[in-house]
């Protein structure tokens, strides 16, 4: 019988390694079917980076059975609806269909793990496009400073590159390299399924096995075990950090990012908590719509007091540890030392004194109302079902309240005073020179 936990989150591993996590949901007949595959950003080398981005890409333009035609025409005759998306840990696909219609996601998922087609005239086509979506994003000046700060704040681990790869690396890459790429990652000892909607688990259970059963533990390459994930770690950082990035615009902007513990870190929901308090409620807002941050620490006495347009901040969670980054755009007339001194004013305030408990439970009821909004559709439910088990385990996000609760101010002051050092921290400048061609990007990224 399938291993189950608490909510009526039901976890299953098949014979050949393949992962699978199912929640019910009879609101309303709709079931959202997810494969996630642990591979991202963190997991290329210099030479093939973006090749997990560029193999996503090529995942939609079929097989043999279907063809790339064929497989929108299909979903979309059906009312479904279809995308994907690849992050620095991982790469996913998914689609949202009716209940009665959901076996015929599973079929092409199933047969696009084995049989994708890597046409070398498609492989080409493709590299036009990545090549033409990383110049969009040049366009940007926060893409650009985000993607020298990170360069900057690793010097080992392979988070020190953007999702899109270097400009290099994509046009030297071959067919052969993206194939060799899939060959290795795209495996069921390698994936995780996350299905959340109208459905039974024992019937669920029972169509993936009939479509997903039958293929091999490494699909490419049966002699060789799947793709082993390791542990990468970062040496400390033992100085402070500064770049400058100079393009058109006539805004300048500013950047901090400081050394975070991964998501399973005993510090995380203490960090959680920590940016709550200086820059509003914005870990979780992978779908957008986080709260308003104008109550925050940081929003008061850099936007209140006319030294930044706006501030903001994130620690997202993620497999290695990352980065806690505070950004920000200056306000005309202002210089961006004197912003950096206002948020250090800020952060030595925290480190030194404890927030009352007040600050806190409000910040916290702010993280609480995030949570909710990303949990209201059963994508979204699918979508963290499959987060937290690549991060970690399907259980962190079903806990994730349940911790936050237990944070203390003292835990919030232990934090900042442990990570929010000038010898922890990455300091970035954007200076513009020239008309502005372009908004802010995330690295994170949704296609097709």
């Amino acid at each position: 019988m399938p291993k189950s936990s608490a909510k009526s989150v039901i976890r299953r591993r098949l014979k050949n390694g393949l992962t699978v996590v199912l929640k019910e949901m009879h609101a309303a007949p709709v079931i959202s079917f997810c494969v996630w595959y642990r591979v991202g950003s963190r997991d290329e080398h210099l030479g093939i980076t973006g090749a997990s981005h560029w193999v996503e890409h090529m995942m939609f333009k079929g097989t043999k059975r279907f063809n790339e035609t064929e497989l929108d025409r299909l979903v979309s005759r059906e009312g479904g609806a279809r995308n994907a998306f690849t992050w620095i840990d991982f790469t996913a696909y998914y689609e949202t269909m009716p209940a009665d219609r959901i076996e015929l996601a599973i079929d092409l998922e199933a047969d696009r793990m084995v049989n994708s087609r890597f046409d070398m005239r498609e492989v080409n086509s493709e590299r036009t496009v990545i090549l033409n979506e990383r110049e969009m994003y040049e366009n940007s000046p926060g893409f650009r400073l985000n993607e020298e700060m990170q360069a900057a704040a690793f010097r080992v681990h392979p988070y020190g590159h953007e999702v899109i790869g270097h400009v290099t690396d994509l046009r030297s890459m071959t067919r052969d390299d993206l194939y060799a790429h899939y060959q290795r990652h795209y495996a069921p000892g390698n994936a995780v399924i996350t299905v959340a909607g109208d459905f039974t688990a024992r019937d669920m259970l029972a169509m993936i096995e009939k479509y997903f059963s039958k293929i091999k533990p490494n699909v490419a390459t049966p002699k060789k075990r799947a793709a082993v994930r390791p542990r990468i770690v970062e040496p400390a950082q033992r100085g402070e950090r500064r770049i400058i990035v100079r393009g058109e615009g006539e805004t300048n902007y500013l950047q901090m990012a400081f050394h975070a513990p991964a998501a399973d870190d005993v510090d995380y929901m203490a960090l959680v908590a920590l940016d709550s308090v200086l820059c509003g409620a914005s870990g979780l807002s992978f779908f957008g719509g986080g709260t308003s941050n104008r109550s925050s620490r940081l929003s008061k006495a850099l936007v209140d007091g006319g030294y930044a347009a706006d501030i903001g901040g994130g620690v997202l969670p993620t497999v290695d540890p990352f980065l806690y980054t505070i950004s920000g755009t200056v306000m005309p007339g202002k210089s961006i030392e004197e912003m950096e001194t206002a948020i250090w004013a800020e952060i030595e305030r925290i480190r030194t004194q404890p927030v009352e408990n007040a600050e806190l439970e409000k910040a916290l009821k702010q993280t609480r109302a995030q949570v909710a909004f990303s949990t209201e559709t059963v994508t979204n439910q699918a979508f963290w079902l499959g987060f937290a088990e690549i991060i970690d385990d399907h259980t962190w996000f079903d806990t994730f309240l349940e911790r936050l609760a237990h944070v203390t101010r003292e835990d919030v002051q232990r934090v900042a005073q442990r990570y929010l050092t000038r010898d922890n921290v990455t300091v970035g400048a954007y200076l513009g020179s020239g008309p502005a061609t372009g908004d802010a990007s995330s690295d994170e990224d949704a296609d097709e």
